[in-house]
């Protein structure tokens, strides 16, 4: 079934509860990765798996985007104003690609509620936090008062949802676009390669919670498929005469 298409009833049916959603996502998130020492533990072990797979390359990343102010502004730039990105991709996708709206829209929701889930039961402290010598590039270069800011819990670190987001935007304009331009949908896949140099070197996420939230989005992407298969009505049966 199509998306409907007048005004108030699409506010009503499909954007209002998502809004409502995301504001419940939001003060769960809150609520989440509270236990510092918890999160310090578990950050080490992942640093010290990281080590084993000689993945261990935050540090790095992070002082060299240190060492560039005018990259340092620009990356908190991309840090800071994905969410434009994610409600573009989704308005979009309702108005021009109505065929896969319904699919990426539930995608989108079991991503946030598979998030919460691991949010509660792995906290992690990211490495400005955990990682001796990290700079926090995003507190350096800021340009929003945190102190007006509502921010989620800091132990959040994995999965990472800024890459999240930016993995379900490639994932939901790929599946518009593969049909008729498919050049143009390998290109969008970019954007989360380029939200990936940014939350390593801001020092924000470890390449595993880059791993972490590669499996949240084919998760929910499976789980998105899945509902929406059980919930398309079935072909009628055509009678022969």
């Amino acid at each position: 079934m199509d998306p409907p298409r007048g005004s108030v009833r699409v506010v009503l049916t499909e954007f209002l509860p998502l809004a409502l959603w995301f504001v419940v996502f939001t003060r769960l998130d809150a609520l989440t990765g509270r236990d510092a020492g918890a999160a310090t533990a578990n950050a080490l072990s992942l640093q010290a798996v990281e080590r084993a797979l000689h993945l261990d390359v935050e540090v790095s990343v992070n002082a060299w985007l240190a060492g560039h102010a005018v990259l340092s502004r620009l990356a908190v730039g991309v840090y800071r104003l994905y969410y434009p990105v994610v409600a573009g991709v989704l308005i979009w996708i309702f108005i021009r690609h109505a065929e896969v709206y319904r699919r990426v829209r539930r995608t989108m929701v079991a991503m946030m509620a598979l998030a919460l889930l691991v949010y509660w039961t792995v906290p992690l402290s990211p490495p400005r936090f955990a990682l001796p010598g990290a700079v926090d590039v995003v507190a350096r270069h800021d340009f929003v008062d945190q102190s007006s800011w509502t921010h989620p819990s800091h132990y959040t670190a994995m999965p990472s949802m800024h890459v999240g987001w930016a993995l379900w935007c490639a994932y939901a304009a790929c599946s518009a676009l593969r049909p008729t331009h498919p050049r143009r949908a390998r290109l969008v896949w970019s954007f989360p390669l380029l939200m990936v140099l940014v939350v390593l070197g801001t020092g924000n996420h470890y390449v595993l919670d880059v791993a972490g939230s590669a499996v949240l989005v084919t998760a929910a992407a499976l789980l998105g498929h899945a509902v929406t298969d059980r919930l398309r009505p079935p072909h009628p049966v055509r009678r022969e005469r």
